[in-house]
């Protein structure tokens, strides 16, 4: 059976990159154990911010809305399309000032739409985007995941576990400055787990 990959990079680098060349490596483990397509999303190349045009437009319900904001929303439109046909997600994702890069927030904000990949319940909000399996890679030079100054790891869990997507495996390439080939190595050891 062939899985669909969404591979998302958040890396503004695109030489040089941990988060990309594990993500690669990533890639090829799975490859090598099922048959894939892979829908590649590099977030380097650029992604609007949501604003107040976007905002009204998606506050506005769907038989309501004029042509003019269904085009303000199709951006978003075809990034919710890119999760909802992927079985799996692979997001390489560096640490930027002690949390994801702009351009990931970015992402997030175009992808969390209420009513289209959450919703709110009785209990709260629901995620719609179910059965999905999620690989992130954090990698940073300096913040090391499990710290006292790591926001990210836990704001992964949550944000995606708010769309839905509540199988998640962190492989962990935090801390590169301090031990560049031990911490490589076994973020390849776990990749190779997989």
């Amino acid at each position: 059976m062939t899985q669909n990959i969404l591979r998302i990079d958040a890396s503004m680098r695109k030489n040089g990159s941990y988060s990309r060349t594990l993500g690669h490596r990533l890639i090829a483990q799975l490859k090598s154990q099922t048959s894939l397509n892979v829908k590649e999303r590099d977030l380097a190349d650029g992604i609007p911010f949501i604003n107040e045009a976007w905002i009204n437009a998606n506050f506005t319900g769907v038989a309501e809305r004029t042509a003019e904001q269904r085009s303000v929303l199709s951006y978003s439109d075809a990034l919710i399309s890119e999760l909802k046909n992927a079985d799996i997600l692979v997001i390489g994702l560096p640490i930027y000032n002690f949390h994801v890069p702009a351009a990931f927030k970015a992402w997030i904000d175009q992808v969390a739409r209420a009513k289209v990949t959450f919703r709110y319940g009785d209990n709260g909000p629901v995620g719609l985007l179910e059965d999905k399996k999620a690989y992130v890679i954090l990698s940073s030079g300096g913040t090391q995941l499990g710290s006292d100054i790591d926001y990210v790891s836990d704001y992964i869990h949550h944000i995606l576990g708010f769309i839905g997507i509540n199988d998640v495996t962190i492989i962990d390439s935090s801390g590169i400055g301090r031990n560049e080939a031990k911490i490589i190595a076994d973020a390849h050891a776990v990749i190779e787990g997989i």
